[in-house]
Order: structure tokens, then C-alpha cells, then sequence
């Protein structure tokens, strides 16, 4: 009997019976943080005797909040959430298992998610169309012109893959759909034996925002796609125990500051006390004051503070928030049942609370927080509003160069008439993105400054490019039902579509006559928005210094029209009469913001949105979609293609072998990140994915990028290393200039040449390659390419002297190799400069069910004369063996299926 059997116990809620995995009796677990038990949980739930075992549960009732993370356990989430961008390769990878188990006999249908997995069209929509009444349907008629591909291949996955549903475009953003309505909290199934199970709700997403959830008690977070299909697949992930942060919460928001100043302070105090890698849970008795979708927001933000989640636990707040967004009484009831059974319950009020310990502790009086933005390039860099036209000043000379010029410069348009631009001036403010459009307090917030600017005669300056993208159709029906929308509108923030748009980049052209007019002047100028992700280059590229505010700040900086402006001092404008107008003035108050909350933000608005959200509109439903359960590739298209990953692959794996006479094919550096392997952004006509598309007939203009393109392995091989600040040094050891982005060395042309085509001369030699690196190889977010890029190239082994967790882990996933040089050791301590040939043994012991410590690898100078050592391996757990013999994650999974 194990931990399993043990605990397995019986719950009524809602007048009915739940079996469910009772935690709250174990040794240890009533000081855990909250999101510890929930591993707990998930532990005890997944015990199988191998990857997951009662010893994993006894060290993490054991946890020490002191130690540094050592020991590595299985998380094996309950739902897969992705968005378009990232999901389609996973769902390519889906539909190319399917006519693999065809070609092997099998039946194709037993390819299919194996926990629920949801995807949520949002990153695609692009602000073409702004400041005009059918700004929205004008921007989805173009979203789906640019496209229609990936959409008919989702529309065909939609209706051809069980446990997968599809949130058409237009509908929201990912994390607002999510804890709107795709988000449980305390799910339930029906058991082989006729019994309902009860167990938590947890999810990872292709979206490092995922976070938002953990507003709702929901531990999850944004994972690569690689995770993410092993995930969707009903595979664990591999994590270690993390220390936790307790972030303690008093008193409650001062007039006049919102939702998102709370944010941004809270990511300044992270930033500052280090939380990467870390979990961060809000717990004490104000916590309790924390609307929900402040929560939501706070969450949203854990990428940005750089922890792993930003949690709060379920209580009172949670239940509030479900019956809002229409949530059934049966779900609501099971919720707080199981909470309080499992001592999930986080009400510090309640008599049978217990605080939990943490690893390290902040705290934040909400009564100190104060006007805030942040820019001009990280989220973390919080000004104070008060001191944002000093600091602004300050800041500005570093974006400005000899050709930069001082004055004003005049533009003429037929959209927005005449006018002069200068440096500092705003020349976007957008609100958009995630649960900053979505909050309640925040929005509404907006539209009573904006009613309130209209009634003064207050506008806009004619540079702004103003738009508004809210998270949820809801927020549409509370903004109109409110009144508020009309005042929108009357300042030029109408409706532009459903989705990420400014903030993932896609906030659309500026006017020509404004972009010419920056760029030959070299003006700096700015970008105002209230979403989440400000770095440099993101919003627009004739944008240099980009600031995150609240919506309301949104509107105000569009009212001012420039950074360079003192709210305090300087009036916004004047009024019918003459009299100068303040931010003051048309600022609305806390009371009046929640009285127009509490007055239109309706369960029914969200009964009525949520209604038919798999549906579409009738440009979805009109999509040209083959049918059957076997996708009908189309050999011309240059966004989906069929995979090569099971190319000849038979029905028993092979055995594993070792490696003879590899080459190198890049010698790196520390520090190499998944961004400096996995394509990202725009490309060249001059690189490989650029002739590749020039060849087939497409202009630059309509490259895209990289992220769009995500379902076309052929682009995103071409791209794999070919990032502009990758130095690969193997240039440098056969005397060649190191050229920055995606060169080397071929031996067997014996010339310098680019990454891609490199491998393919390899490839066709059937000589297998090696890539060498130093500490904290693959670091960054674990973006999926990085790995199925390397092993597209024909890598067989990565030797460093440290790796990332993550990518680790995805290399063995398509298996690859990892290996470490022996403790000390690096490939210039050992002498090695990658113009050696390297033969690996022992990687064959792995046949006999073994996973061997070390391998021995000789590598063969160009003289004749070696240099041997052992290198450990890095395959962790037994999990990861069986992946590496299978040749990859995804043939395991098939192979397991089939049977």
C-alpha cells in the first residue's frame, strides 16, 4: 500500500459524494506555505512508484524554508493552456503522431490530449485600425487575412482532437478567459470505478503570464511548449522544491492610487529582494481586502517580479469571484468544501488558521502606496507619478543622438490634421493586455476620466495613437452599460479588438507622415500603455522609451501628449470658460469608481459572454476546414507544416548508441540563453528562413516573424542559433573573424558558413555533431525551439559546464544528450577548441535499463594526439531515461499509446 491508497477518503459538498486525496492529516503539513501543499496534493494524487514515490511526498512534508532548492519532484498539472502563438507547434507535433501511428498500424485516434488543454486565440490581433467607430471588426477582418492558415489548422484541431477546445479570436486574452471561465479551482471526473473524484485545479501555459491564475488559489505557470505537450500528454514535469517568499499584506488602497500602482510596487520591492526561481504566496489578514482582480493582477505580474508564481490562497475573495463570473452553486460549494477539508482555506481570520512558514518574508502597506509608472524599458523601473517629468528629463538625453533634433517638427495628415511632434512626446496610449483591462476599478476608472476630460472639452493630442484592447467582451458590457463607452469613444479610444496587441508588440503602424517625420528627425519619442511588458524594441519600432501605467494614467498622458509633462503643475488644457483644467479635476474618486463597479459589473454580463465562447463568429465559422481525423497537409504552406520528428520511426525504439566521430558544430560561451538558440522576432531576406521564403514566392513584407511562423519547422530550424548577439567562438580556434548570429566552421567544406547550412552538409555525411559550452547553459525562458532546433541541426550531445534546469530537460525530450565536463573542468581547461572529432561511450549501459553517471568521451585533435575525460550525465530521473531511449518525449508517449 502507498501514500496513494492511504489517503484516499470521501467528501460530500452540493449533496453529493467526491472521492479526493485527503492531505490534511500528513506529518508536517499544517506550516507549509499554501502553494506547497498543493504539491502535496499533487504528489500524493500521482504516486505511480517510479518518477513519483512516498519518499517524494515525505521530503516535501519535511521541507526545510531554509535550504536551498536540492531536491527534484514531479509536478503533473491538471489542465494545458496555450496561446496562438506558442500552441500551434504543439498541436503540428499532435497531428504528425497521429499519421505516425497510421503509418505504424495503429489507430490514430488514440493521439489525443490526456488532460484537459486549451487554447485561446488572442497574440494575433494587430492595431491597424484606431480612433474610428468599426476600428474592431475592421482589425479581425485583417487578423484573419494574415491568418487564415494557422486558423484553419486550429479550426480542424478544434473539431479533430478530444480534451481540446479552441477560444476563437476576438474573444479575449488568454489569462482573462482563464480565470473567467476556463479555471476551476477544485475539478472533478468520473473514476474507471463510477466514482466522482475531487482533486485541485493547476495549470501550465505556453504564456509566462499564466501567473494571472494564482489570483484564483491556482498554481501554475508559464512553461515551453516542449513541457507544455508533455504536460497535455499526461506527463510530470521535473522541478525542484523551491524556496518559498511570504509576502504579507496590511491595510488598504489611499484615494486616488489603483490596482496597477499596487503592482508596479510590488514588482519593485520583488526585484529588489530577488525572487527568481522562487515561489512568492501572499498571505495575513489583509489579504482579505484584495479584490480578486487586484489578485489577478498581482499575479499577473510574476514574470516581471521573476518568480516562478505570485499566489494567494482560497478563501472568501475566491468564492466572491466565482458565483460573479458565473460559476455554478454546485462548483462554488465544492470549492470551499474541499479548501476547508484539506486545509487549503486561507482565511487568517478563521480560528483554526495557521500561518505558514517561509523561506524569506516581505510585507507592504497598501495605505503607503502611491501614483506609479514604470519604463522607460523594464517593468520593474517604478517612478514615482510625481517625479515622472524629472526623471523623464533625466532619463531622455541616453535615447538621443548627434542626428537627434531639438526642435519641434511639423506634420501634416488627413487623418489628424496639422501639427508639430517633438522629442518626449507620447506617441502611443494604449490600454491593453490582461487583466489591466479587465479590472473592474481600473476601467472603469478610465472611463469616468474620460467622461469626465469630454464634459471639459479636453481631447487628445492629434499625435496619440490611442486604442483600446480589453482582455474580456465583458468589460465591452460593462463600459457600455455604464455609459462610459460613448466618452471612450468621443477621446478616441474605441474598441480595437480582443487581445495581447500593444503589448505583445502588435500595437500596428503609426500614421506614415509620424513615423517619417520620427525617424528622419531621429526624435524620441514615447509609448504609454497598460500592460505588462515594456523592454525596449517591443511596442513599436519608432518608439524608443516605453512607460507602463493604469488605464486611467493611459488617458491622461494622452490628454497631455507628452512624458515631459508635470500633472501637479501643468493643467491638461482649459475649459468652455477659460479655466485650466488639472488631473485633479477630472480625477475620479475611489467611492465613485466603485459605486459604477458595484452598479453595472453584472454575473449576467458573464453568463451571457461565456455562452457560446468556443463557437466564433461567422468568420471562424466560415473557415475552409478539411475534416477527418488526419490533417491534410498542405505541401505549399509556409506557416504549417507536417513534422519531421517521426520520420521512420518504428513501433519498438532502437537501441540507443554510442557516438563516433562527431564535430562541433558551436563552441559557446556561459550564459548562452534560450533566446540565443531559439528564434524570436523579425529575420532578414539575407538569412536561411529568409531565402527559404524568398524561394517560395514570399515578399519581405509578409515574412511576419519568427512567432507566427512557429508551425513551419523548416523556418524555425533555419533560425535555431541564429540570433545576432550569439558569438560562436569555433570561428575564432580555426582562425576565421568571430561574425555576431548564426556562423560556422565546416570541416568538411572547410569554409565558414551559416549554422543551418553547415548542418545539412553534416547531415547528408551522416556525421553526427556536438555542441560545446560553459556555466548556465540554456538559461532564460524554455522556449521550446531552443531544443527542437538543436536536435533538427543533428546535434547528438551538449557538453557544458553547467546547464538550466528547463533546458535540460527539453534537450533530453527530443533526444539529445547533456552532458557536464567533470567538476572544474571546462573545455579550456582541457584544452579543447572544437576542431577536434569526438567519440562518447557508454552511452550503450542505457539499454540495459541503467542510466550510467559518466560517459567517456576522446575527443581527437587535428595532430592525431586526445584528450579523454569523463562526463557526467545529466539524465535526473527514470522518467528521463525512458524518454532518451525513446529518442525524445514524444515517441515515448506514442510508443505508450499504442500499447
Amino acid at each position: 500500500m502507498s501514500l496513494r491508497d492511504d489517503q484516499l477518503a470521501t467528501l460530500k459538498a452540493a449533496g453529493k459524494d467526491f472521492d479526493y486525496y485527503n492531505i490534511a492529516n500528513l506529518d508536517g503539513i499544517d506550516h507549509l506555505p499554501y502553494s506547497l501543499k498543493v504539491l502535496v496534493e499533487n504528489l500524493v494524487r500521482n504516486i505511480d512508484g517510479a518518477n513519483i514515490t512516498d519518499e517524494h511526498v515525505k521530503t516535501l512534508l519535511d521541507w526545510d524554508p531554509n535550504a536551498e532548492p536540492s531536491h527534484e519532484i514531479q509536478f503533473t498539472p491538471s489542465r494545458v493552456i496555450m496561446q496562438d502563438f506558442t500552441g500551434v507547434p504543439c498541436i503540428v507535433d499532435l497531428a504528425t503522431m497521429r499519421d505516425a501511428v497510421k503509418e505504424l498500424g495503429g489507430d490514430p485516434e488514440v493521439i489525443n490530449p490526456q488532460v484537459q488543454s486549451d487554447m485561446v486565440i488572442d497574440h494575433s490581433v494587430q492595431i491597424d485600425k484606431y480612433g474610428i467607430a468599426n476600428a474592431v471588426q475592421e482589425n479581425m477582418d485583417i487578423e484573419y487575412q494574415r491568418n487564415g492558415e494557422r486558423y484553419q489548422f486550429l479550426r480542424w484541431g478544434q473539431q479533430a482532437f478530444k480534451n481540446f477546445r479552441v477560444v476563437p479570436p476576438g474573444t479575449g486574452i488568454i489569462h482573462q478567459v482563464n480565470i473567467e471561465y476556463l479555471a476551476k479551482v477544485v475539478m472533478s471526473k468520473t473514476e474507471a470505478n463510477g466514482n466522482t473524484l475531487a482533486y485541485l485545479d493547476s495549470c501550465v501555459g505556453t504564456d509566462s503570464h499564466t501567473t494571472t491564475e494564482n489570483g484564483l488559489g491556482v498554481l501554475g505557470w508559464g512553461v515551453g511548449g516542449i513541457e507544455a505537450e508533455a504536460a497535455m500528454l499526461g506527463q510530470p514535469i521535473s522541478m525542484l522544491v523551491p524556496r518559498v517568499v511570504g509576502f504579507k499584506l496590511t491595510g488598504s488602497i489611499p484615494e486616488g492610487v489603483t490596482a496597477t500602482d499596487v503592482v508596479l510596487t510590488i514588482t519593485d520591492m520583488l526585484r529588489k529582494h530577488g525572487v527568481v526561481g522562487k515561489f512568492v504566496e501572499f498571505y495575513g489578514e489583509g489579504i482579505a481586502s484584495v479584490p480578486l482582480a487586484n489578485r489577478a493582477t498581482i499575479g499577473n505580474m510574476g514574470p516581471e517580479f521573476g518568480s516562478t508564481c505570485g499566489i494567494f490562497p482560497i478563501d472568501n475573495v475566491t468564492l466572491d469571484y466565482l458565483r460573479l463570473t458565473g460559476r455554478s452553486k454546485e462548483q462554488v460549494a465544492l470549492v470551499e468544501a474541499y479548501a476547508k477539508a484539506n486545509k487549503l482555506w486561507g482565511d487568517a481570520s478563521d480560528p483554526d488558521y495557521v500561518e505558514p512558514q517561509y523561506s524569506e518574508y516581505e510585507e507592504l502597506d497598501l495605505g503607503t502606496v502611491v501614483p506609479s509608472i514604470a519604463g522607460p524599458k523594464r517593468p520593474q523601473d517604478r517612478i514615482l507619478l510625481s517625479e515622472a517629468k524629472e526623471m523623464f528629463e533625466k532619463t531622455a538625453p541616453a535615447y538621443e543622438t548627434e542626428k537627434t533634433v531639438k526642435d519641434p517638427v511639423a506634420v501634416s495628415t488627413d487623418f489628424r490634421g496639422d501639427f508639430d511632434i517633438e522629442n518626449g512626446d507620447v506617441a502611443i496610449a494604449s490600454i491593453t493586455s490582461c487583466t489591466n483591462t479587465s479590472n473592474p476599478s481600473v476601467m472603469i476608472a478610465a472611463g469616468l476620466i474620460a467622461r469626465n476630460a469630454h464634459a471639459k472639452g479636453l481631447k487628445p493630442k492629434p499625435w496619440v495613437k490611442t486604442s483600446l484592447a480589453p482582455g474580456s467582451q465583458v468589460v465591452a458590457d460593462y463600459l457600455k452599460a455604464a455609459g462610459l463607452q460613448d466618452d471612450l469613444d468621443a477621446l478616441g479610444y474605441q474598441l480595437v479588438g480582443f487581445g495581447c496587441a500593444t503589448c505583445i508588440g502588435n500595437s500596428g503602424p503609426l500614421l506614415p507622415e509620424i513615423s517619417e517625420a520620427i525617424n528622419a528627425n531621429d526624435l524620441t519619442v514615447t509609448a504609454v500603455l497598460s500592460g505588462n511588458r515594456n523592454f525596449e524594441g517591443r511596442i513599436s519600432p519608432d518608439v524608443k522609451m516605453n512607460y507602463l501605467a493604469s488605464p486611467p494614467l493611459v488617458i491622461a498622458y494622452a490628454l497631455a501628449g507628452t512624458m515631459d509633462f508635470d500633472f501637479e503643475t501643468q493643467p491638461l488644457g482649459t475649459d468652455a470658460d477659460g479655466n485650466d483644467v488639472y488631473l485633479k479635476d477630472i480625477w475620479p474618486t475611489n467611492s465613485e469608481v466603485a459605486a459604477v463597479v458595484d452598479g453595472t459589473v453584472s454575473r449576467e454580463m458573464f453568463l451571457k459572454d461565456y455562452a457560446s465562447v468556443f463557437d466564433g463568429d461567422h468568420r471562424w465559422k466560415g473557415l475552409d476546414v478539411p475534416e477527418g481525423e488526419l490533417f491534410a497537409w498542405n505541401d505549399k504552406s509556409t506557416y504549417v507544416r507536417k513534422q519531421t520528428f517521426f520520420d521512420g520511426m518504428k513501433a519498438t525504439p532502437d537501441p540507443v548508441a554510442d557516438i563516433h566521430g562527431a564535430r562541433v558544430l558551436a563552441l559557446l560561451g556561459d550564459s548562452v540563453t534560450t533566446d540565443h538558440i531559439s528564434p524570436a522576432g523579425a529575420f532578414k531576406a539575407s538569412s536561411p528562413a529568409g531565402k527559404y521564403l524568398t524561394e517560395r514566392g514570399v515578399e519581405p513584407k509578409n515574412f511576419n516573424s519568427y512567432g507566427s511562423r512557429r508551425g513551419n519547422h523548416e523556418i524555425m530550424v533555419r533560425g535555431t542559433f541564429g540570433n545576432i548577439r550569439l558569438r560562436n567562438q569555433l570561428l575564432a580556434s580555426v582562425g576565421e573573424e568571430v561574425t555576431p548570429g548564426g556562423f560556422t566552421y565546416d570541416f568538411l567544406a572547410k569554409k565558414p558558413t551559416t549554422i543551418f547550412e553547415a548542418s545539412r552538409d553534416y547531415i547528408d555525411n551522416k556525421v553526427p555533431l556536438v555542441v560545446l559550452a560553459g556555466k548556465e547553459y540554456g538559461t532564460g525562458s524554455s522556449r521550446d525551439w531552443a531544443a527542437k532546433g538543436t536536435v533538427m541541426l543533428g546535434v547528438k550531445a551538449v557538453i557544458t559546464e553547467s546547464f538550466e534546469r528547463i533546458h535540460r530537460s527539453n534537450l533530453i525530450g527530443m533526444g539529445v544528450l547533456p552532458l557536464q565536463f567533470p567538476a572544474g573542468e571546462s573545455y579550456e581547461s582541457l584544452g579543447l577548441n572544437g576542431t577536434e572529432t569526438y567519440d562518447i561511450a557508454g552511452v550503450e549501459k542505457l539499454n540495459e535499463g541503467v542510466t550510467p553517471k559518466t560517459v567517456h568521451v576522446t575527443a581527437t585533435h587535428e595532430d592525431g594526439s586526445k584528450t579523454e575525460f569523463d562526463a557526467v550525465v545529466r539524465i535526473d530521473t527514470p522518467g528521463e531515461a525512458d524518454y532518451y531511449r525513446n529518442g525524445g518525449i514524444l515517441q515515448y508517449v506514442l510508443r505508450n499509446l499504442m500499447k
